[in-house]
């Protein structure tokens, strides 16, 4: 089975040089998502609205192929500030509250200071 390569349509992406996801096979690598509304390219300024923006965009991005949340066997999360955390998480165990999908958390500056939060995700559909 070929390679797929996914975009979300952001321009970054190809100034980056990089894919939204990667499809191989029964597999589905999607790269690190930040709280963008992809329409409008604004980017929110409240944790939980950028989170709710990175769940949109990896179930739109993951049913692209016919995966779904549910296929999510490992996540990435970034948080920019510590104090974004519990707001962040609230929202992730909304989405993933009965995936619960293998996670690591990190605490770290992201690409840019608007950006709070960022998910990536591995999934796999036997």
């Amino acid at each position: 089975m070929p390679r797929d390569r996914v975009s979300s349509g952001s321009p970054f992406e190809k100034k980056a040089g990089f894919s939204r996801a990667v499809i191989d096979g029964p597999w589905c690598f999607v790269s690190g998502t930040a709280g963008y509304d992809y329409q409008t390219m604004v980017m929110p300024d409240d944790v939980e609205t950028q989170t709710h923006n990175i769940f949109k965009t990896l179930q739109e991005t993951l049913q692209q192929h016919g995966f779904a949340l549910k296929h999510v066997i490992k996540a990435t999360y970034i948080v920019a500030d510590r104090d974004y955390a519990d707001p962040f998480l609230d929202v992730c165990g909304h989405y993933f509250g009965d995936i619960r999908p293998a996670v690591t958390l990190m605490i770290a500056e992201l690409y840019r200071p608007e950006i709070k939060v960022d998910i990536d995700v591995t999934a796999y559909r036997p």
